[in-house]
């Protein structure tokens, strides 16, 4: 079974569900988790976390806040 690793951090659920949808449209499996202080956490296959992050970074604004891990 694929371990899911942590690929960022989102301040809400509706922050979260726009990340997903950009990894979806990569072609990247991800799940979502609570995370503390009502954040949430994206976790995606071990494999493919480089490849999230570098599609979470391509299609987000650099106001916004997305944390690595």
């Amino acid at each position: 079974m694929t371990e899911f690793v942590h690929a960022a951090v989102a301040g809400d659920v509706s922050e979260a569900e726009e990340i997903q949808e950009i990894l979806r449209s990569a072609g990247i499996a991800s799940e979502l988790q609570s995370g503390e202080d009502d954040s949430v956490v994206v976790l995606v296959p071990e494999s493919d976390l480089e490849a999230a992050q570098d599609a979470i970074e391509a299609m987000t604004e650099p106001d916004d806040v997305v944390a690595e891990p």
